[in-house]
């Protein structure tokens, strides 16, 4: 089943309510979604706060890794779905990425802060193979373009930037940062796509807007996906941390990431059956229930 673009599902596309195997995914993603951040996993995998290692991380390398993040992130989208065929439903493999970033990880570990340019790269192009593996997984086609930005989105989802409100930090919270630039691009999208009549020029055009609309996506996300970038670095130069350590921490990092692409194109799924707000209310439903029964 391939899916239109996963940005806006219309009026029409409300089907009454959710049956019970879309509750229970439903109930799934939420979990997924809502686990504990990324910062708390990193503590307890290091046994030492984050605030430990960012205070010792040098000035030089907090500053280069935003820049460092938006080439990751632009060589990601380009060199991840090479090589992947576009057969929406086909059964993921996360361990296999895992295992991928694992390795990654263990050169970070034994070289450091100096590895950063060119392990952040790799790592974050084996994540995004991992996230559109699974954006596959659930009937997504990874040849739609706002599928491919949807992937990008997932990295804005794991971190949050100073100016978020510490209160109003979940996921529905997390995606509205990204709703209006995401909103706007798919509407341009749209909008070039009808005009043009041939065919070679509409691939051209396309290809183009693409190009734009992602880089658009990219900026947006880049400020969120560099705190945890930083984090993770800090992580990494925890004293008893080396290569085996760095590949624990990239394990972690990608897993992470992995559980909130389910998450996430779950929901997605479900909002493109059933409309954006009837789904964020069964949500937020399952998350009530959920903080009653701690």
């Amino acid at each position: 089943m391939a899916i239109p673009v996963p940005f806006s599902a219309s009026p029409s596309a409300v089907a009454g309510s959710l049956g019970q195997q879309e509750r229970d995914d439903l109930a799934r993603a939420v979990m997924l979604l809502e686990s504990p951040s990324l910062t708390i996993q990193l503590a307890n995998l290091v046994g030492t706060p984050i605030e430990w290692g960012m205070a010792r991380l040098p000035k030089a390398a907090r500053n280069k890794v935003q820049g460092l993040v938006q080439i990751a992130l632009t060589k990601a989208v380009s060199a991840a779905l090479l090589g992947f065929k576009d057969e929406p439903s086909r059964q993921s493999s996360p361990r296999l990425h895992a295992l991928a970033t694992a390795a990654s990880g263990a050169v970070g570990g034994f070289f450091g802060t100096a590895s950063l340019a060119v392990e952040l790269p790799v790592t974050t192009t084996l994540m995004m193979r991992a996230i559109a593996d699974i954006a596959r997984s659930e009937g997504f086609s990874l040849a739609d373009p706002a599928v491919q930005a949807t992937c990008v989105e997932v990295f804005a989802l794991g971190g949050k930037t100073a100016d978020d409100d510490a209160a109003d930090s979940g996921y529905y919270a997390s995606r509205g940062a990204l709703s209006e630039v995401l909103k706007h691009t798919a509407r341009e999208l749209t909008g070039l796509a009808a005009k043009r009549a041939g065919q070679q020029v509409a691939q051209a055009g396309s290809s183009l807007q693409t190009g734009i609309w992602l880089a658009r996506m990219i900026d947006a996300v880049a400020a969120r996906f560099g705190v945890v970038v930083t984090e993770k670095l800090a992580a990494q130069i925890v004293p008893v941390v080396g290569a085996a350590s760095g590949a624990a921490i990239n394990t972690l990092f990608t897993r992470y990431y992995q559980s909130v692409a389910k998450g996430h194109f779950i929901v997605r799924r479900l909002e493109l059956q059933y409309g954006e707000a009837l789904v964020q209310q069964e949500y937020e439903a399952i998350l009530v229930r959920r903080r009653l029964a701690r």
